[in-house]
């Protein structure tokens, strides 16, 4: 029941009241490497509730063409209880709701692994995020490693994602202040399991290329998608949208002041280019699917910045049956980003070195490539022709 007071009056009191600058605070966000402790469980700040235009903008602002993310009736039609919210936007959300604690100091995010998306995500749901640290590895003189690992629960405390990250962060030589709460329970599972809908086949099939069932896949095909997408300003606030605090991808004085690869302009957010890449390559893999599983590890291998223009690349490396019961497959994708270069162009130019990893080039004796930017192998259960 609410209470209600009087209107609490009050005079403006700054006129007469001396600004006392040893009092100055300086808020710092983040944490440096002596802040990781091998088992400590952060509690990220606020949570999100994903309603349904939300859930409706992120599929279509980053292209994805999969109708279970726009079209709630199909969705249900699929065995979903509602409209399910892109598995990107999930991963997204849980990254950035962590980025305080995690990753605001951090010097570079070095790679996604092992990510899972338990259970589906639907229009309406809360969702908040935990982190566990996994290891930290300390280097003399030299920014260390630190190993996490999030979780996304929803508003039932059910776990809908897991995944584990590495973040380059420097160290300061002594621990900060802490900004959250820490020691909350975790939690996780040793061995994800995935929740699906039990889609037996009566669904509409009019709304869907018939160029994208299981059966239209063949191990080894590279797929060089039609479509590019320029990056604008509209990065800023779409950082923010997911609840990203990260300050380099939309602070121009902040990101100016940093040295190295990463300073100038403010650096796209990198789960936005990977939401970009997915969404652009969803019309030829993903546009009949019925669940993402997850990824193996993935790199941002170079950064983007507003105006750069983005593609996407993909090549089929396996294919196996699915679940007993379900007339579906599971469908293995590599997934390559490149920038300011047409996919026909960068194949022509780049051929098959485009689809090695970026980190073993130098093993290799190869040259890095400037123009691409993203690298990550997904597992999809995709229905089969009816």
């Amino acid at each position: 029941m609410a209470i209600t007071i009087p209107y609490p009056k009050f005079n403006e009191s700054a006129p007469g009241q001396a600004a006392n600058l040893e009092k100055v605070k300086y808020p710092q966000y983040g944490r440096v490497l002596e802040d990781f402790k091998p088992g400590e469980v952060f509690c990220h700040p606020r949570g999100v509730t994903i309603y349904p235009a939300f859930a409706v903008e992120f599929a279509t602002t980053f292209m994805e063409t999969n109708p279970l993310y726009t079209n709630a009736e199909f969705a249900k039609a699929h065995g979903y209880r509602d409209l399910v919210v892109s598995p990107l936007m999930v991963l997204n959300i849980a990254l950035s709701l962590g980025v305080q604690n995690d990753s605001e100091k951090a010097i570079a995010n070095l790679g996604y692994y092992n990510v899972c998306f338990v259970k589906p995500v639907y229009a309406g749901d809360t969702l908040r995020a935990l982190t566990k640290v996994l290891d930290v590895k300390a280097k003399e003189g030299k920014p260390g490693i630190v190993t996490i690992r999030t979780i996304g629960l929803n508003q039932k405390n059910e776990l809908v994602l897991q995944y584990d990250r590495k973040i380059m962060v420097a160290a300061a030589g002594k621990a900060s202040e802490p900004t959250t709460v820490s020691g909350q329970p975790f939690p996780e599972q040793a061995e994800p399991t995935v929740e699906i809908p039990n889609a037996t086949g009566a669904y509409p099939t009019n709304l869907t290329g018939v160029g994208t069932y299981f059966e239209n896949f063949n191990v080894g095909d590279v797929i060089a998608h039609a479509n590019g997408r320029t990056i604008t300003d509209e990065h800023y606030a779409w950082t923010y949208r997911v609840m990203n605090t990260h300050p380099l991808h939309y602070d121009r004085l902040y990101s100016t002041a940093r040295s190295g690869a990463m300073s100038g302009e403010p650096i796209v957010y990198g789960g936005l280019v990977f939401g970009w890449l997915a969404g652009l390559a969803s019309r030829d893999t993903t546009e009949n699917a019925l669940a993402d599983f997850g990824y193996t590890e993935g790199y941002h291998t170079q950064p983007a910045v507003s105006g750069d223009t983005v593609y996407a690349i993909s090549r089929v490396l396996a294919k196996e049956e699915g679940p007993q019961g379900l007339n579906a497959g599971v469908v293995t994708f590599q997934l390559i980003g490149v920038k300011n270069i047409r996919p026909k162009e960068a194949l022509e130019k780049f051929g098959a070195d485009l689809f090695i990893k970026e980190n073993n080039k130098k093993e290799l004796g190869k040259e890095k490539i400037p123009e691409k930017i993203f690298e990550i192998e997904r597992r999809v259960l995709i229905k089969k022709k009816a």
